[in-house]
């Protein structure tokens, strides 16, 4: 792990937060307790920033510093808010195309997918807040350094920034073997919203209801499954080839 992704004590860690700097999440000691740490722990709930209390035996395993009970991890790249990725999109004159990645967690999975989002055109990869992936050196190493070139947004309620983008006029469009529709048989040319779950829980049921349609890919195989990385790859270029006509 890279030192300069490490942030410990509580001070520092305000003045981190204070100066803009994005913290993908934040690990407490059980049991800490000071008028210093109420402080922070409001800082934390104003920003809306993740953190886990956890025993001080798993601090010092990530750290043999003083950490003071503290630990944050900050982020390898600025975060961007969807809100202002849509409307220049528009402004281009480009049509949209949004990657919405519901519970991500496999870093080298999530540097695949970003890389392949880069290359096919996608405007912009929404992950939640909460149980994601954080974009880590191991993530944009995987990516081939896209993530510092495609936009990443973090959303604190991934439904509400579903209905935002259906309010923008973008098609909602989830990926799920339990579809009935072949992926090549949407329009995908027109503004678009791509949803992909994980490997493990899918979609969540609050997401997959948003969604206009659902598609599958079609396979042959005996497995009848892929990984999450590859389905994605084949969702985006299949977007961009219609794109492309």
């Amino acid at each position: 792990m890279e030192k300069d992704q490490l942030i410990y004590g509580i001070r520092p860690l305000m003045e981190a937060i204070t100066a803009g700097k994005d913290v993908d999440k934040i690990l407490i000691q059980n049991g800490l307790k000071s008028e210093l740490f109420h402080e922070f722990r409001n800082l934390l709930a104003q920003r809306n920033i993740a953190y886990q209390f956890v025993p001080i035996e798993k601090l010092n395993r990530v750290t043999t510093k003083n950490h003071q009970g503290v630990i944050g991890f900050v982020s390898n790249i600025t975060y961007t808010d969807v809100e202002n990725i849509i409307p220049f999109v528009f402004e281009k004159g480009k049509s949209p195309l949004i990657l919405i990645l519901d519970r991500i967690t496999d870093v080298r999975n999530f540097g695949a997918i970003a890389r392949s989002a880069e290359c096919a055109g996608a405007d912009a990869i929404v992950i939640p807040y909460y149980n994601s992936v954080r974009v880590s050196a191991d993530a944009i190493k995987t990516s081939a350094g896209a993530l510092h070139k495609i936009p990443v947004c973090r959303s604190i309620s991934m439904i509400k920034t579903v209905e935002y983008l259906k309010s923008c006029g973008l098609q909602i469009v989830a990926c799920t073997e339990k579809a009935q529709q072949a992926h090549y048989n949407c329009d995908m040319s027109i503004p678009t919203a791509i949803i992909m779950g994980s490997e493990e829980d899918g979609i969540s049921d609050i997401l997959l209801k948003a969604a206009d349609q659902t598609l599958k890919i079609p396979m042959t195989g005996e497995i009848q499954s892929l990984n999450v990385s590859v389905a994605t790859g084949i969702i985006l270029f299949e977007a961009l080839k219609q794109r492309s006509v």
